[in-house]
């Protein structure tokens, strides 16, 4: 007679080993071991899965103690039984019936705890998910194998009542996480954003920075934008910047959205995307 196999889930392999083996109260020459899959860590978080192992018994396992104390359910035979009651005229049948209660509405049974469904859990406040977001970062600098350290700071929002969050790498040659025009510091906010997304399933406004690098080039975007404006009010002609990714185009569109005499414009595709100054 085949022994039934038995699935198991762990974070790891050895912990879904010693779950089984607790499962069915087993020693570990006692069963045969097939691993389903290996478990897998991911990405600071991203990607992990569980461990899945086959534990075949060697032979049966031994009963639970609720199998033993459990009583033998008698059978039930298709003869009559012995002391049933005589057979009697009809009319007896149907006084005895007439005296049982009549059957009232069927009624739904009560919910058991299990059943009842539990309200889903607190969303965290932002100090809970700006600290989440400050240990991932923390974290992945550290297996770029980079010393810095990563500030915490809440901005006002624009609209909303959110608060964004903002973290600031701190430190001596960062500059491979800057990248040109911040093209590597817009791929590691993109990252940290999705991992807190995953933590949390919300998506949250948040902001990396590198020494402050996003501010100053904001203010020296902001500079040109200006310059170039007085540019083109003087020679009635418009110009075009050179191509940036999205967020420096945006803080040239910013600087001159309420401008009297100028306005812009985003021409090109993709890397060759570029703001133009223009008169009104």
């Amino acid at each position: 007679m085949s022994v039934q196999p038995y699935e198991f889930t762990a974070p790891t392999v050895d912990e879904a080993i010693a779950l089984g083996l607790q499962e069915l109260g087993l020693q570990p020459e006692d069963v045969e071991v097939q691993v389903v899959r290996k478990g897998s860590r991911g990405l600071l978080g991203i990607g992990r899965t569980d461990a899945i192992v086959r534990l075949i018994p060697r032979h049966s396992p031994a009963p639970t103690s609720e199998e033993v104390a459990k009583p033998a359910e008698p059978e039930v035979s298709s003869a009559p039984s012995e002391q049933e009651a005589p057979e009697g005229p009809a009319s007896d049948l149907s006084a005895s019936q007439e005296e049982l209660p009549a059957p009232g509405p069927a009624q739904a049974a009560p919910l058991s705890a299990e059943a009842t469904p539990s309200p889903p859990p607190p969303l965290p406040s932002p100090q809970e998910i700006g600290q989440l977001a400050r240990d991932l970062l923390t974290e992945m600098v550290d297996l770029m194998g980079i010393r810095a350290r990563v500030e915490l700071h809440f901005l006002d929002p624009d609209q909303g009542t959110e608060p964004v969050i903002r973290l600031n790498v701190v430190g001596d040659d960062l500059g491979m996480l800057i990248g040109r025009h911040g093209q590597t510091l817009a791929s590691v906010q993109y990252l940290v954003r999705l991992m807190v997304n995953q933590r949390i399933h919300r998506w949250i406004p948040l902001i990396v920075d590198v020494n402050d690098y996003r501010e100053e080039r904001a203010e020296r975007l902001q500079r040109l934008a200006l310059r170039l404006a007085e540019q083109v009010v003087s020679s009635g002609r418009g110009v075009a910047l050179e191509p940036m990714p999205a967020a420096d185009r945006r803080q040239i569109h910013l600087a001159l959205r309420d401008h009297p005499q100028v306005y812009t414009q985003s021409v090109g595709e993709g890397d060759r995307r570029k703001v133009q100054i223009l008169p009104k």
